[in-house]
């Protein structure tokens, strides 16, 4: 059985036969998460961090993105790793400020917390020149968090922040339906066209691990001018289509989620929710023939392909998802 953060032969070729011809040379990664093991309380640790690299910053993920897209010169959008445990984020955002200084061709997002100091943002961002802000629903005081409204973990005084800054924002947005959700569609729009300086980026594609609410609600957001899309860890390709029919292939931008991309499984839709399927809650043993999981990161790359070819974009379309629609979008 192979094992998260492993990389063998099996992964080698998959890339090789399937993703080398489709991958660009150079890449911009739109959501990669950068963390220490020790910022997080030693009993919260995840699994994933406890299975990886005790410090997982600019050298493990050059060492660790050659896996997923091997021979590739990958630049990206930087933040570091949210969990509930990590109440003081100061550590975090400093680790990425330092880390970012051995990668001239990339940028960062402050991690915020909802009781955050605007002005305190406001300083920080100067200082650190980050581009933007990465909210979480971990620190929403509302339980449970996945239940969520976006304003309960990303109040509209750091929306204002951003927009007199000109930042960026990744948000994860929860709640059973995402953007199927009519408050969350309100929310976004609102927060759009008061802030039209603030740039929305709406995480997993409008976190669209179940495609169904992606496709449903990606009308509420036609003709918004300053949001966009990145494809981490979506698997499915249903809710990327949607997008690009929608509101067109530059709203979107490649992310591989690192280091989610080290996962092995995928995550699918099941009825009006979705399921990530792993070695340890999916029984392989019953399956017709014999089995490997692969890495989340190539199976939102071979997701992306089929998004690409269904909805007919070009080579030079496809480098644009990969890399300058991030270029400009950062002003790089």
């Amino acid at each position: 059985m192979l094992k998260d953060w492993e990389y063998t032969d099996f992964d080698r070729e998959l890339f090789e036969r399937e993703l080398d011809s489709f991958v660009p040379d150079e890449i911009f990664d739109a959501h990669a998460h950068w963390y220490r093991a020790d910022h997080f309380e030693a009993e919260t640790i995840p699994a994933l961090v406890k299975s990886g690299p005790p410090i997982a910053g600019a050298e493990a993920f050059d060492r660790a993105i050659l896996e997923i897209t091997p021979r590739r010169k990958t630049d990206g959008l930087f933040f570091p790793f949210p969990h509930p445990s990590i109440r003081d984020v100061s550590a975090p955002n400093e680790f990425l400020f330092e880390e970012l200084q051995k990668r001239p061709g990339s940028r960062g997002q402050m991690l915020v917390t909802p009781e955050m100091d605007p002005e305190l943002i406001r300083e920080t961002v100067r200082k650190c020149r980050f581009v933007g802000l990465k909210c979480y629903h971990v620190y929403s005081p509302n339980k449970p968090t996945f239940q969520s409204l976006i304003q309960d973990f990303l109040p509209e005084s750091q929306v204002r922040v951003a927009h007199e800054e000109g930042l960026s924002i990744t948000l994860h947005m929860v709640r059973p339906r995402a953007l199927a959700d009519i408050a969350n569609q309100e929310t976004i729009r609102s927060y759009c066209d008061k802030y039209p300086n603030m740039k929305l980026i709406l995480a997993h594609a409008a976190r669209g691990f179940n495609a169904h609410h992606t496709i449903l609600g990606i009308q509420s957001l036609k003709g918004v001018r300053n949001v966009w899309f990145d494809t981490s860890a979506v698997t499915d390709c249903g809710a990327v289509e949607a997008i690009i029919r929608t509101m067109g292939h530059k709203k979107v931008l490649y992310g591989s989620d690192f280091p989610v991309s080290h996962i092995r499984g995928r995550c699918v839709a099941l009825g009006d929710s979705f399921l990530w399927i792993s070695h340890e809650n999916t029984n392989l043993d019953v399956a017709y023939g014999e089995i490997e999981l692969a890495l989340v990161g190539h199976e939102s790359l071979r997701m992306l392909k089929i998004a690409a070819s269904s909805t007919g974009l070009t080579d030079s379309q496809v480098e644009d998802v990969f890399r300058l629609n991030a270029m400009e979008l950062f002003n790089l």
